[in-house]
């Protein structure tokens, strides 16, 4: 089983980045939100959980999940978000721990973005935080095409980078280019390669 090292960072980071050069250097990545895109595919279980809690009115022309829709629901009453991650966790925990405990390698990265809120920070091994200026994250995010109050609202329902400072045992600061934080995701390969070997 590869130990579980956890990777998070406010929306607009660049822990997706980060994710992507750990895996360039043959690290497993295994990602929460892709697992929740799976795992909510129409007819499966947590779809027509979903479906049943919150109407069709968050599903699209194709009858899947609109997830932007979902999201501004979710992210608009605290309630119903906690809904949402009552039926997508445990199913999301469960599939993340699976491939770890399959991965024959040192170490595994989880890439979590809500690993500081859910508590599943205390399941890791080591974790690791993407941090970036407030207004550089939301530069980066309106030029993806959300809005400024989409922005606000995500933000309010994420920890704050001082919550998320007070769990990291590493830390990759991304105010500079990809050249740093690819050197700096290959310092922390080398370093958990040893401590994992």
């Amino acid at each position: 089983m590869a130990a579980k090292v956890g990777l998070t960072g406010g929306i607009g980071s660049g822990k997706t980045t980060v994710a992507n050069a750990f895996a360039e250097l043959g690290v497993s990545v295994i990602d929460a939100d892709r697992i929740a895109r799976r795992l909510s595919q129409p007819g499966s279980a947590p779809f027509k959980r979903i479906v049943a809690c919150f109407g069709t009115g968050i599903l699209d022309s194709q009858g899947r999940i609109d997830r932007k829709r979902l999201g501004r629901r979710v992210f608009a009453c605290k309630q119903q978000r906690r809904q949402l991650e009552a039926i997508l966790h445990p199913p999301i925990r469960e599939t993340m721990t699976a491939r770890a405990q399959r991965d024959a390698r040192p170490y595994c990265i989880l890439d979590i973005p809500l690993l500081v809120e859910s508590g599943q920070y205390r399941d890791m091994r080591r974790v690791v935080v993407v941090t970036c200026a407030p207004d550089t994250r939301i530069r980066r995010l309106m030029e993806r095409g959300m809005t400024a109050g989409d922005i606000e609202r995500v933000m309010q329902n994420q920890a704050g980078d001082a919550e998320r400072l007070a769990v990291a045992d590493d830390v990759i600061d991304n105010h500079g280019g990809i050249e740093d934080i690819k050197r700096r995701v290959r310092e922390l390969h080398r370093a958990y390669t040893a401590l994992f070997a």
